[in-house]
């Protein structure tokens, strides 16, 4: 299920509760924390998520993943997320 722009998961995020955050497709990239760059990207774009962009991985989203603070455990996993939804949604067209 596709739940996010880039591949973060908000299902379970703590911010959806304590924020009444909807996550970054619900607010058409504005979620908890204001406007998400990554989100404003990929709607300009026509993308539902950052799997479906040629450019994937890019360094905008690999900075976001890949931060050493606020970034991904493991590193890179949204990214990996988005191409699962990529191969997800190629295996439904074939």
């Amino acid at each position: 299920m596709v739940d996010s722009r880039c591949g973060l998961h908000c299902t379970g995020c703590e911010y959806k509760e304590s924020s009444g955050c909807g996550g970054c497709i619900e607010t058409m990239g504005r979620p908890f924390h204001g406007e998400c760059p990554v989100a404003a990207c990929c709607q300009e774009k026509g993308f539902l998520h950052c799997g479906q962009c040629p450019d994937i991985p890019c360094n905008l989203l690999t900075g976001y993943s890949c931060d050493p603070e606020h970034g991904d455990t493991p590193q890179g996993a949204r990214i990996e997320q988005c191409r699962i939804w990529r191969q997800d949604e190629e295996g439904n067209h074939q």
